[in-house]
């Protein structure tokens, strides 16, 4: 096994396997951050005089072809390699000679991948912010697409007052905004460079931080060299925390369409090639996408238990057991990302029922209009509920005019607020274009 750390004797090789675990693997995802990472360190090096202008060039021609290898999907860590590091390090002595030994200098494993993962998770935050934003997009759409079309309110799991699907879509858009902007404010939290803080604890090499960040994008430095090493883990759980927020509404709005789609309610309906069949029962139509999508966004509900799981109570100071939350991200984060994209895709499929609410069994619902008719006319609001109730208990088939104008009811669903509340959480933050700074760093004059 090719280590950084070891010269490779008396390694015990199950233990050994038993340490690396899925490390190789799960690095080449952020390979590409890794070689980034990489040559804005050995700009910074260069520019701090602990480097030649000749190690760099022939550093950075290095690195841009291990970065061409990455982007192009061709990058793989071969068995024997313990992880990126290694990797990239070992092929630039490989191809550049002494040059590649230098990379290192002033740097530790410990702040190389603090540094690879907040580029990969800055990254990550950006586009899955973006997708989101595109559903609360889809969503407002609906709404005003149904805004007209009555459905029942349930509270208890029972009929309680008239609703819209025009409301329960916007409702949605809206409640989404917040998951949004904990999104959006995360990766403001991560975007703080660790570079330099090499172990934990700094190094005495008169290294330039504050260029790195720049060269990095980087909204800012973790100055505290300490500070920087203990936000490992810390930002997988406020990523994690994010991704959880937006499980616990999208969760939510999957199972309304498994519940609203089911013969006993019959609100909606999805299209027979988004559905699937029994094997036995030839009138099934099983909303499977949804229920999968329900399982998936509820499982990133339990991701924050999982990561504090690992980093509770570790004291100043890495420790090994921090290895162990890429296995615990990684694929959650796909996971989030791929349920999203598919929830994008079906949102607009999804067919509602009209005329629903004159069906006699919705006739409930309408007993708080009925009440403020008499209120009204007159009748202290007590007497009235007292008056409605002995009605309903007797059986009720009219159905009143519905007179909701509020701000937010079925009668002013305030699409256009919401969408201004969007961009009014937009413009907080910064819009990154990550991919023109990467560019950048990759095509700096050496």
């Amino acid at each position: 096994m090719n280590k950084l750390w070891s010269d490779q004797r008396n390694i015990n090789k199950r233990i050994e396997s038993f340490t690396i675990g899925k490390d190789a693997q799960l690095d080449e995802q952020i390979a590409r951050y890794d070689i980034l990472g990489s040559m804005a360190h050995a700009i910074m090096l260069r520019e701090s005089e602990i480097i030649s202008a000749d190690d760099l060039s022939k550093i950075m021609e290095g690195l841009n072809t291990l970065l061409q290898k990455a982007d192009d999907g061709n990058l793989q860590i071969p068995a024997g390699v313990e992880d990126i590091h290694s990797y990239v390090e070992m092929e630039l002595t490989k191809n550049i000679g002494e040059s590649g030994k230098k990379l290192h200098t002033a740097r530790s494993r410990n702040d190389q991948i603090l540094v690879d993962l907040k580029l990969f998770y800055r990254e990550y935050l950006n586009e899955i912010s973006i997708r989101l934003e595109e559903l609360i997009t889809a969503l407002i759409r609906q709404a005003e697409k149904y805004k007209d079309v009555l459905m029942p309110g349930y509270t208890h799991m029972q009929v309680a007052m008239p609703s819209s699907f025009g409301l329960w879509f916007g409702g949605y858009g809206e409640s989404l905004i917040h998951d949004y902007s904990i999104l959006k404010n995360t990766l403001e939290i991560i975007n703080h460079n660790p570079l330099g803080s090499a172990a934990g604890y700094g190094s005495s090499f008169p290294i330039k931080r504050k260029r790195t960040t720049e060269l990095l994008g980087f909204s800012d430095l973790e100055y505290n060299v300490i500070a920087a090493s203990m936000n490992r883990g810390k930002s997988e759980f406020y990523l994690a925390s994010a991704l959880a927020g937006m499980g616990v509404t999208l969760g939510k709005f999957c199972m309304d369409v498994c519940l609203y789609n089911s013969q006993n309610y019959g609100f909606l309906t999805l299209p027979d090639e988004y559905t699937t069949g029994s094997s036995i029962m030839p009138h099934k139509k099983n909303p499977d996408v949804f229920e999968l999508l329900r399982a998936k966004f509820n499982q990133l509900i339990l991701l924050p238990q999982e990561i504090n799981a690992i980093i509770q109570n570790l004291p100043t100071g890495y420790h090994r057991d921090y290895q162990l939350l890429k296995e615990v991200m990684f694929g959650k984060m796909n996971q989030a990302t791929d349920a999203l994209g598919i929830l994008i895709y079906v949102i607009d499929k999804i067919e509602v029922k009209r005329d629903l609410m004159k069906d006699p069994i919705y006739a409930q619902t309408f007993s708080v209009e009925m009440i403020k008719d008499l209120v009204d006319q007159g009748t202290p609001f007590r007497d009235a509920y007292l008056i409605i109730k002995d009605k309903l208990e007797k059986g009720l088939t009219e159905v009143p005019e519905l007179t909701h104008t509020h701000e937010g009811s079925i009668g002013s669903l305030n699409t256009e607020e919401i969408r201004q509340k969007l961009e009014k959480v937009k413009s907080r933050y910064p819009d990154y274009n990550f991919e023109k700074i990467f560019n950048q760093l990759r095509n700096h004059p050496v």
